[in-house]
């Protein structure tokens, strides 16, 4: 099978079995949705979950987090991984908001890992799930369960990863395609004991191919 058509059936399927999939995240403006993929490093979406309304209470915009302490901050989103550390970054990016974009969150990928906390994975989320941007964001679900579809190839970093899916999926398709990775890898392509049984693209899946008996049928040319 080439790379092509496991792109082209896979895509398929999550689009007939998955076709609004979506973030996890609460959020209802840019700036929630940046403070929200900021404290989901290294953390579950369902614990950023817990922090966040408390947290938009007491900083509904940029501009009440921009006059915020870092200790102020800390107590808010102390139940997190690495409080420490996103509390300076929230505080600094919402100050380099307010002074330098006039506190409208920037929707170019470039631009937005100018943020304090800011990598290429939190920006083409911003780009992608904001602005529909043909961004694609690659996290350790993403990385891993590309790699094991037979999506990538070989590929040693996320950015790497992340230049081989934009380069088959069609850009329309990119800002959903995040989420269908992520989410499949979130509850069926799990690190440990993916469900291999259970999942529906596991006809076109390398993993699959390699871990049932059958090697040769799906490797990659």
């Amino acid at each position: 099978m080439k790379r092509e058509e496991r792109y082209t059936f896979v895509l398929n399927w999550f689009q007939a079995n998955n076709p609004e999939a979506d973030t996890e995240l609460h959020y209802y403006s840019p700036y929630e949705l940046l403070v929200a993929v900021i404290l989901s490093a290294q953390c579950t979406d369902k614990r950023v979950n817990q922090i966040t309304p408390a947290f938009f209470e007491r900083f509904p915009d940029v501009y009440t987090l921009s006059s915020a302490s870092v200790d102020e901050i800390f107590l808010l989103i102390r139940s997190c991984s690495y409080p420490n550390n996103k509390a300076r970054h929230l505080l600094g990016l919402a100050r380099m908001l307010v002074v330098d974009f006039e506190g409208i969150v920037p929707s170019d990928v470039d631009t937005l890992q100018k943020l304090p906390g800011v990598g290429r994975k939190t920006a083409n989320v911003i780009a992608s799930v904001i602005f529909n941007q043909p961004a694609m964001a690659v996290d350790t679900h993403v990385f891993r369960v590309a790699a094991r579809i037979g999506l990538t190839w070989r590929a040693k970093t996320p950015h790497e990863a992340e230049k081989q899916l934009v380069r088959f999926i069609p850009p329309r398709l990119i800002p959903r395609a995040h989420h269908w990775l992520i989410l499949h890898g979130r509850y069926v392509c799990k690190a440990r004991n993916p469900k291999c049984q259970q999942c529906g693209i596991a006809p076109w899946c390398r993993y699959f191919a390699r871990t049932s008996g059958n090697p040769k049928k799906y490797r990659l040319p």
